[in-house]
């Protein structure tokens, strides 16, 4: 294969998306929730991995929390993995970290990112399913399984357990 077929091959080759975000806890066992302005559920702190600056998932989780939510902490383990297929868009490989239990000072010295935020907020988990789409809640749900059991990564599709026949 020349060198001109295989940029070719490449550009050919399906788009995927990634991104990453962070799940934080408080003392309580809240959950730390972000309000976008771009959309009309609430979020995790985190974003869309920069693949073309070299970047990897773990990274972007970083600088996605510290640009969003100005705490620069490096996330714990990897508690979920989630395939989401694209309806308006390419599909969507996003990883989800444990950003630990977070204490009054480090909630106190959260800034949220004014471009892309409104506000921030520590919630129960019955209430954040209630915030959240209903993608993410079953993300969550995962990730806080993980957490609780000391599995993980959870591997899903949509949010669910792939079925193994």
């Amino acid at each position: 294969m020349t060198t001109m077929d295989y940029a070719t091959y490449i550009a050919g080759l399906p788009r995927v998306l990634a991104g990453a975000a962070v799940l934080f806890r408080d003392a309580e066992g809240r959950l730390l929730l972000v309000e976008p302005n771009y959309r009309d559920t609430w979020v995790l702190p985190g974003g869309t991995v920069e693949s073309d600056q070299g970047e990897s998932p773990r990274q972007a989780a970083r600088r996605e929390t510290a640009e969003e939510i100005g705490l620069d902490v490096e996330p714990g383990r990897l508690l979920t993995v989630d395939w989401v297929r694209g309806k308006e868009r390419p599909p969507l490989v996003s990883y989800l970290y444990d950003g630990g239990v977070l204490d009054a000072a480090r909630l106190s010295a959260i800034r949220v990112q004014e471009e892309e935020l409104l506000s921030w907020r520590m919630v129960h988990w019955d209430e954040a399913q209630t915030l959240v789409n209903r993608d993410l809640a079953l993300r969550i749900g995962a990730a806080l399984k993980a957490l609780a059991d000391g599995g993980g990564p959870a591997e899903l599709e949509d949010g669910v357990p792939p079925h193994r026949g």
